[in-house]
């Protein structure tokens, strides 16, 4: 037995499929192909050839760099809200400073890293 909200239900996900079902087909149907330009239906969605193949090792600027992109985030994430509750932390103490300094120092020994294996020279 179906009740109002069970029928409502059903009607909205075969609304739902309706329109998905309608939207492909319109896609499919409208849009332009042009099966000659070779670069557009490449892999590579920049539209030149790769400069090596897949098989070479990766730089590992790219992955100091994303460390590097971490460390700011962390940071960011983690200093602000602390910035802003200090004034209101009744018992800010000195566990509560020094928690947040030897935070602030890891970040930094990773920021030296990156600075001594030139993440940050372009």
């Amino acid at each position: 037995m179906y009740t109002g909200a069970n029928f409502s239900m059903i009607l909205a996900l075969l609304t739902y499929l309706l329109i998905g079902i309608l939207l492909l087909i319109l896609n499919y149907r409208l849009v332009p192909r042009d099966l000659s330009a070779s670069e557009k239906n490449s892999p590579y969605e920049c539209g030149f050839d790769p400069f090596s193949t897949v098989r070479e090792r990766t730089s590992i600027h790219f992955y100091l760099v994303s460390i590097l992109f971490l460390i700011f985030d962390i940071e960011i994430i983690f200093l602000f809200p602390w910035g802003l509750a200090i004034g209101k932390i009744v018992e800010f103490s000195f566990v509560t400073f020094t928690i947040m300094m030897i935070f602030l120092w890891l970040l930094t020994i990773g920021f030296v890293y990156e600075w001594l294996n030139e993440a940050l020279s372009w």
